[in-house]
């Protein structure tokens, strides 16, 4: 798949893709990831993006007319209409878009391209949301100064979902959210570190003891952590009654 990303500083992501999963992922061809500077599709000779926002107010705002001629350039569709039955995306990076999670995750690596939008200054033209994104998303209910760590984000959660890119297949199974849960805890040597023994049964071999145990331990790590979360799980009788039991101090 290839990643297009659309920012004021494309330095930015220099070598911010070249460590870890996404390193491999690229230097095996799974994915392509280009940082495009949006003064390319500007058609003033100063190359400005920017605009005072109509009605006052503080900051600037990025104008439509570059932003609409870069997907343009690079996805061939000048709105979001044109990309229907498509496998493409254009994100726009926003605080004001849906918060960014595991099932959003992937359903980007299942596409072939997906265009990032990284905001910046006071915000950006309301029509390139309501005209020319598939998706308005947030990484988190807090204010960056631009959208380039939050593509950075984005890029390194979905690229470890593409096929061949982790080296178990079974790695994003097992992680954190992929099943709306909370990943189960895990330990290394020492078994005994400061007073606090590895539990038993991840020392003694019986697969299907350590699979209970683990699913127990994610949902007593989910109740604690992001009772949001658990709140949405899927339990089954047993489980849910062996937790009230325990919270009830049983």
């Amino acid at each position: 798949m290839k990643f297009d990303i659309i920012t004021i500083f494309p330095d930015y992501f220099g070598a911010v893709f070249d460590y870890g999963i996404v390193r491999r992922a690229r230097a095996a061809g799974l994915v392509e990831i280009g940082a495009h500077d949006l003064r390319r599709w500007t058609s003033d000779k100063h190359k400005i993006v920017d605009d005072r926002p109509f009605g006052g107010g503080d900051g600037m705002i990025l104008k439509p007319e570059p932003l609409f001629s870069a997907v343009e350039g690079l996805t061939g569709a000048g709105e979001a209409k044109e990309l229907a039955g498509t496998r493409k995306r254009v994100v726009l990076l926003s605080p004001q878009g849906r918060v960014f999670e595991q099932r959003l995750a992937a359903e980007l690596a299942t596409c072939e391209q997906v265009v990032l939008i990284c905001g910046r200054y006071e915000g950006v033209d309301e029509r390139v949301a309501e005209l020319l994104a598939t998706d308005e998303v947030s990484v988190g209910d807090y204010v960056l100064s631009g959208g380039e760590p939050a593509a950075a984000v984005v890029v390194d959660a979905v690229v470890r979902l593409i096929p061949g890119a982790l080296g178990s297949e079974t790695s994003a199974v097992n992680e954190s959210f992929a099943e709306g849960l909370l990943d189960f805890p895990h330990y290394t040597r020492p078994p005994e570190f400061r007073g606090r023994r590895v539990p038993e049964v991840l020392l003694g071999g019986n697969h299907a003891e350590i699979a209970r145990w683990r699913r127990r331990a994610a949902l007593l790590k989910t109740r604690r952590n992001r009772p949001d979360l658990f709140a949405r799980a899927a339990l089954t009788e047993e489980e849910r009654a062996r937790l009230e039991e325990e919270a009830n101090g049983c």
